[in-house]
């Protein structure tokens, strides 16, 4: 794999960190809130439900770092899959939440599935 596809899924694969630190942890928290466009009150209502989508964006992540770390073949389809599931997750998103996740997740996710795809 080239170093540019390495580093656009490792790059990925931290977005998602980011994402479960926020969703997880930051939930409630004035940065968390403006990255989201969520109210205090809706963030402490939702703080649960958040904290399992941060879940399933470290799962992402995880993915994502073993993907770039494993050999061939396994490595090339963990990357694969993976960068599949970000993009398949952030056109859901878009159109069920926010557009602003297809411009964050899913452009990145494709890029990066180019880039693995091309590498090959």
């Amino acid at each position: 794999m080239s170093i540019i596809a390495t580093v656009a899924v490792l790059t990925i694969a931290a977005l998602h960190a980011y994402i479960l630190v926020l969703e997880m942890f930051l939930w409630t928290t004035p940065r968390a809130r403006a990255a989201f466009g969520t109210s205090a009150e809706f963030a402490s209502q939702t703080k649960v439900l958040a904290a399992n989508q941060g879940l399933y964006n470290g799962f992402l992540s995880a993915g994502l770092v073993w993907g770039a770390v494993a050999s061939d073949p396994v490595g090339f389809q963990a990357r694969v899959f993976f960068l599949v599931c970000v993009a398949v997750a952030g056109v859901y998103g878009a159109v069920t939440s926010s557009r602003k996740i297809l411009f964050v997740q899913t452009v990145p996710a494709l890029v990066g599935l180019l880039l693995v795809l091309t590498a090959r």
